[in-house]
């Protein structure tokens, strides 16, 4: 295969890596297995341009390196496409590559590459944005709007900071007052969180999903306000302990609107990345919308 790789120098692990020698060790790890590929290191404001260049390559795979954002605006540049995304795994929790079992350092991620296999997976859509982990507002927006405001360097820095803001947070939750139409049931509700997922987390590990593949949004609404409440919602959410929870109703639907009653201003983030929220939001699913290279199955290679 051909590969067209971009990597992020600001963005994530890889700030912090010799991006000249790990390119190297791309080279010759991905050119062993047969295949070639071309390397370009940019500056996080370069990002979405040297994607759309990557990806109007004559390739098979565009892989890129870099934080939730950078994986994000992949992604959304090709969704729909047949080329494949493969994702280095350089953000803080790599949730969306951990959906897709890839391995969670960056050579032994390029070493599965070189023996990967296509698969189509999920994307949703927030009024037509391309998501491919979660859209979220409350609890979550606030975390990351206060965790934005202090001052880090590091991916230990970055949990350091989340969790002084989640304590402040915690101390201080927002009350959304929100219509949701789920499918053909309509809730109204005053919530601390809300979040929509492309398919709903597995159980007993950090927020992402098992199925990526399973073609449904999921839809948690945090009902919990008290502190004492919070802190136990964090604790179980921590565990991956999603179903045991009864300060969290979960929903699932092809299709799903958030309305916001009240006049406050709010944020929202999308794939980590914080922004306005506005007052109607429509939420899709694409099932098999994104084409992305995962490590070969062991199903795949006892066959062989």
């Amino acid at each position: 295969m051909k590969f067209a790789a971009v990597l992020n120098r600001d963005g994530g692990t890889l700030r912090t890596t010799d991006l000249d020698d790990f390119s190297a060790r791309i080279h010759a790890a991905l050119e062993e297995a047969g295949h070639s590929v071309s390397i370009e290191i940019v500056s996080g404001s370069e990002i979405a341009d040297a994607i759309d260049k990557a990806a109007a390559k004559r390739v098979d795979v565009v892989m890129v390196g870099g934080g939730d954002g950078t994986v994000s605006t992949a992604a959304a540049k090709l969704k729909g496409k047949k080329k494949a995304l493969a994702i280095l795994p350089a953000g803080t929790m790599n949730l969306f590559a951990r959906s897709l079992q890839i391995p969670q350092t960056l050579d032994g991620a390029v070493k599965a590459f070189a023996t990967g296999e296509i698969r189509a997976v999920d994307v949703a859509t927030a009024n037509g944005i391309p998501f491919v982990h979660q859209f979220s507002v409350g609890m979550h927006a606030k975390l990351v709007h206060l965790r934005e405001q202090k001052n880090f360097a590091s991916r230990l820095g970055k949990i350091r900071a989340s969790l002084h803001a989640a304590w402040e947070t915690i101390h201080n939750p927002t009350a959304l007052d929100v219509k949701l139409s789920i499918g053909e049931a309509e809730i109204l509700t005053k919530a601390t969180s809300i979040g929509v997922t492309n398919n709903l987390f597995g159980e007993g590990h950090l927020p992402y999903t098992d199925q990526p593949d399973g073609g449904t949004l999921g839809v948690y609404i945090t009902i919990a306000q008290q502190k004492g409440e919070l802190v136990r919602l964090l604790t179980k959410m921590a565990r991956g302990k999603w179903r045991d929870n009864d300060q969290i109703e979960i929903h699932e639907a092809q299709s799903v609107r958030l309305e916001v009653r009240s006049s406050k201003r709010y944020k929202r983030v999308i794939d980590g990345e914080l922004s306005e929220l506005e007052k109607v939001t429509d939420f899709k699913i694409h099932p098999g919308a994104l084409n992305v290279l995962v490590p070969q199955r062991v199903e795949a290679k006892k066959a062989a």
